[in-house]
Formats: structure tokens, sequence, C-alpha cells
């Protein structure tokens, strides 16, 4: 395998995993909450190393650098989406309660406390409003960060070819 076109490979399912997210909130009327934002920005980061790497095309050497990048933001990703599947695994006595929007938080709130408040989650995160064979957005979202952080592992400790 090459590194151009395993980081095109994760570029592309990154591309189409924040395309169906967009899908599902401005077509299907699926509001975010504010962990599936930070779910997002994940995504996106885990992205835009990859495209780096297709436009650098690395050696050894950098390849395992991307390969790190790679797994520490789908790790980020990864811990973000486990956050969100333990407040939906919650009785409806322990949800917390129901926040404002990410707009109406960045509006108000300095930044260090909307990202504080994303983290810990809000009553929104633990609704599950959609489902697809079984398993919730963020579940899905948890299987394909958890593929990137091994691709990305993988890459770090065996390196591919430069090409």
């Amino acid at each position: 395998m090459k590194y151009r076109m395993v980081f095109s490979l994760i570029f592309l399912v990154c591309a189409g995993l924040l395309a169906t997210a967009f899908y599902m909130e401005y077509v299907m009327g699926l509001e975010p909450c504010p962990l599936c934002w930070l779910q997002r920005y994940a995504f996106m980061a885990v992205g835009a190393v990859s495209l780096l790497a297709v436009v650098h095309n690395p050696a050894a050497t950098g390849g395992r650098i991307y390969g790190f990048l790679l797994a520490l933001f789908a790790g980020t990703g990864l811990a973000l989406a486990g956050r969100q599947l333990w407040l939906q695994s919650l009785p409806p006595d322990q949800v917390p309660a129901c926040g404002p929007s990410v707009d109406y938080m960045l509006e108000v709130l300095p930044w260090t406390e909307v990202l504080t408040t994303a983290i810990r989650g809000t009553g929104d995160c633990a609704e599950v409003v959609w489902r697809f064979l079984g398993l919730s957005i963020p579940g899905w979202t948890a299987v394909f960060f958890s593929l990137l952080v091994v691709v990305g592992l993988v890459m770090l400790f065996r390196p591919l070819r430069r090409g």
C-alpha cells in the first residue's frame, strides 16, 4: 500500500461522512447537539490531515507523523462519540438538562465555556433521533473513528511506501 492512496481514501471517507451529516441536518431536519458538532470537527481534522498527506506524499518518517496525527484526531473523535453513547445509555432521570443551541452559546459565552459545555454534553446529546442497523449516529461515528485509529496506528508502527 502507498501513503497517497490510503490518505486519499481516508479523505474521501471523511468527506462522505461530513456530507451525510449535513444532509441529515439540512434535508432530514436533525439538529446536531454540541457533541455532534465536536465529532464533525474531529472528522474535519482527520480529513485535513489526510488531504495534507496526499499533497505532501511523505516518506516513511513523514508517514509516521501523519499516522500519529490521524490516530490522535480519530482517538479524540472516538472519545467524544463514546461520551455521547454513554449519555444515551443513561436512565431518563440521570440525563443532564437540555441546553441552548450551539449557535446561541457561541454568541453569548466565551469559547472555553462553550467547549466545556459541549464536552460535558447536554440532554440533547442523550436523545437518540436516528438509527441504522441498530446503531445511533454516535454509534456509527465510533465505528468509523475506531477504524481510523487502527489505520493511524498501523501507519505509525508499520510504514507504508511512498507514492
